[in-house]
């Protein structure tokens, strides 16, 4: 199965609870009034596409609906799918490893998979034919540690490691000589997640940018936080506490085919004005995969019977 067909069947159970909400609302209407906007509006709510972003889909609708004088309520839907589409679509959603060495710092909460996520990356990378390095900074979990290496055979990419409870800014240093004198092109750190103790978690993540940005100026960084789908708005606040910390650049969101809560990619794109990077749409090594907004926006509102859309 191709990973557009996979995504197709991933998103099947948040197409049901974005589209059977929709079409339930369209089907009542015949013709375009307050009434219709408000009912559209609890729809794309209670579908995780949350509320700031729902006002704005609406009201791009109603200035649509206005300039093109649009009567019949059917005719909604197309322009429902536009609104959503162009929102998937703001922001830059390549990792532009092309351009030199890059330094790629993955942050996120115990419990989203990040480390998992981490070696699929490198992976990913991999195929791409770039010469990868991983870095077990998250030294506070042995368990985290060994599961990086684990990953890395998996992936066939090195791993730089200290003993549990090291210091996570040595093993950053550690990794960025070995990054230079191997000529790497992407080295990708695995981060402590403990936003409990979120004083610490920032100091640590403050030393960390300080010996990447004085070892290896030349490095383009990005900063990914990985989240989980099916936490949906509790997604959307991992965001806000974790943007306190960091300057993160992209989102990686994971266990898309298991929710029914992927709306949440849209209100992440336009309220947090933070690109999603990558998706994930499985289990297996190849199921994460590069973000391609035309391509979810066509899954999404793919119908059951026509995977080929």
């Amino acid at each position: 199965m191709g990973f557009f067909s996979k995504l197709v069947k991933g998103l099947t159970k948040t197409r049901s609870n974005i589209m059977e909400g929709i079409d339930q609302v369209l089907k009542s209407f015949k013709k375009i009034d307050e009434e219709l906007f408000e009912e559209l509006e609890e729809a794309l709510i209670m579908a995780d596409i949350g509320v700031d972003t729902t006002l704005n889909i609406i009201n791009g609708l109603r200035i649509k609906v206005k300039e093109q004088k649009i009567t019949d309520a059917s005719e909604l839907k197309q322009l429902l799918i536009e609104e959503i589409s162009s929102l998937l679509e703001r922001g830059d959603h390549e990792i532009h490893v092309d351009e030199g060495p890059t330094v790629i710092l993955v942050i996120g909460v115990n419990g989203v998979g990040k480390t998992t996520t981490i070696g699929k990356l490198a992976h990913n990378m991999k195929q791409q034919n770039k010469k990868v390095l991983l870095a077990a900074a998250d030294t506070f979990r042995a368990a985290a540690i060994d599961q990086l290496e684990v990953w890395g055979n998996r992936a066939g990419v090195d791993v730089i490691r200290h003993q549990e409870n090291s210091d996570p800014a040595a093993v950053i240093f550690d990794a960025v000589q070995a990054a230079k004198s191997r000529k790497t092109d992407v080295l990708i750190c695995d981060t402590a997640g403990r936003l409990h103790n979120k004083k610490n978690l920032m100091e640590e993540l403050r030393k960390i940018f300080r010996i990447i940005s004085r070892e290896y100026p030349e490095a383009r960084k990005e900063v990914l936080l990985v989240l989980d789908a099916t936490t949906g708005q509790n997604a959307l606040q991992q965001v806000k506490l974790f943007k306190e910390v960091a300057d993160i650049t992209g989102i990686i969101l994971t266990k898309l085919d298991g929710t029914a809560k992927g709306g949440i990619i849209i209100a992440i794109n336009s309220e947090m004005n933070i690109p999603v990077k990558y998706i994930g749409v499985g289990e297996g090594i190849d199921d994460l995969q590069p973000f391609n907004p035309q391509e979810f926006a066509k899954a999404l509102f793919a119908e059951e019977n026509n995977d080929s859309l």
